[in-house]
């Protein structure tokens, strides 16, 4: 099986990867952060900036991916929490 790199190493551009294979790239990133490997916040923030560009470039982005609005909070919360946990000195921009 490969490792987080691996996959996102196959989808360097978010034009060439479907919806479904960007969502399945951010569900596959969170379960590795949630198993606490390591550089899995860095694999998830890219994961999901991929999958937003690719809103941009796509007629499928009306409706293709609101399942992405919907995760997306999670996924900052995940990252968030996986930064401050790391970096006790860590500050929300908030």
């Amino acid at each position: 099986m490969p490792d987080g790199k691996a996959a996102m190493r196959t989808h360097r551009q978010p034009g060439h990867a479907s919806a479904a294979q960007l969502k399945d790239q951010i569900y596959r990133q969170m379960f590795r952060l949630e198993e606490g490997r390591p550089g899995a916040d860095m694999g998830l923030a890219l994961a999901l900036l991929r999958a937003w560009m690719a809103t941009g470039s796509r007629a499928e982005s009306a409706g293709g991916f609101e399942w992405l609005k919907k995760v997306s909070p999670i996924c900052v919360e995940m990252i968030e929490a996986s930064v401050s946990a790391n970096a006790p000195a860590f500050r929300s921009a908030e």
